[in-house]
C-alpha cells in the first residue's frame, strides 16, 4: 500500500516537474519593460476611462458585445456623485460593470466568459502588448503606469482604473481618516 502510494507520488513529481519544464518553455518571451511610459491602454473597444455617463450608455448601446438595458443598468451611489453601471455581456463577456465618479468613468471592469476565452490566452496576449507585469501573484497580474492600471484577475476579469481619480480617492480617504483619529485623540484627552 505504502509502496504504490510513493510510487504515484513519485509518478505525479515527475509530471509536475516536466509540466513546469514545457510551460517555461512555451512562456510568452519577455516584452520591454513599460513601467516608466504611458503606454497602457485607456479604453476597451469605444468605452474609454474619462467618458461621461451619456458617452457611456450611448457606446454600451451601440457595441453589440454587450446587452445594456439603458437607465435600469445604471446606479446612483450616494457618496460623493458616484453612478454604478453594471450590464450584462454577449459571447466573451459575461459582465461589465463602469464606476463613475464625478461623471466621469475611472474603472471598467470586465468578467469574461470562461467557456469563450481563457485566463491563459489573455494574460499571454497582454504581455506580449504591454511587457512583464509589474506585479504578479496568484490573484492577479498588474500592468501600472501613473495614468493608468491595468488588472487581469482570477478568475477571469479585465479591469481598467484611471489612477488619478482612484489616488484622489485614496487621498480623500487618508484625510477623513486622519481627522478622525485626531477628534477621537481629542475626546479621550478630554478627560
Amino acid at each position: 500500500m505504502i509502496m504504490n502510494m510513493m510510487r504515484v507520488l513519485c509518478v505525479l513529481c515527475g509530471f509536475l516537474f516536466f509540466s513546469g519544464l514545457l510551460w517555461a518553455q512555451a512562456a510568452p518571451a519577455p516584452a520591454e519593460d513599460i513601467s516608466t511610459t504611458d503606454t497602457l491602454p485607456r479604453n476597451f473597444r469605444e468605452i474609454s476611462l474619462g467618458m461621461g455617463l451619456d458617452e457611456l450608455k450611448a457606446a454600451l448601446a451601440e457595441d453589440p458585445l454587450f446587452n445594456f438595458r439603458g437607465d435600469r443598468d445604471v446606479s446612483f451611489l450616494p457618496a460623493r456623485e458616484e453612478s454604478l453601471v453594471e450590464t450584462t455581456g454577449l459571447s466573451f463577456v459575461r459582465r461589465a460593470f463602469f464606476q463613475l465618479r464625478e461623471g466621469s468613468v475611472f474603472i471598467m471592469a470586465f468578467t469574461l466568459n470562461s467557456d469563450q476565452v481563457d485566463h491563459y490566452s489573455i494574460f499571454t496576449s497582454l504581455v506580449e502588448k504591454y511587457g512583464q507585469p509589474n506585479s504578479l501573484n496568484p490573484r492577479q497580474a498588474v500592468w501600472e503606469t501613473e495614468t493608468t492600471r491595468l488588472a487581469l484577475e482570477r478568475p477571469l476579469t479585465v479591469k481598467y482604473i484611471d489612477m488619478a481619480v482612484f489616488n484622489g480617492i485614496i487621498d480623500e480617504s487618508a484625510t477623513v481618516e486622519s481627522a478622525e483619529i485626531r477628534r477621537r485623540q481629542e475626546f479621550i484627552d478630554a478627560f
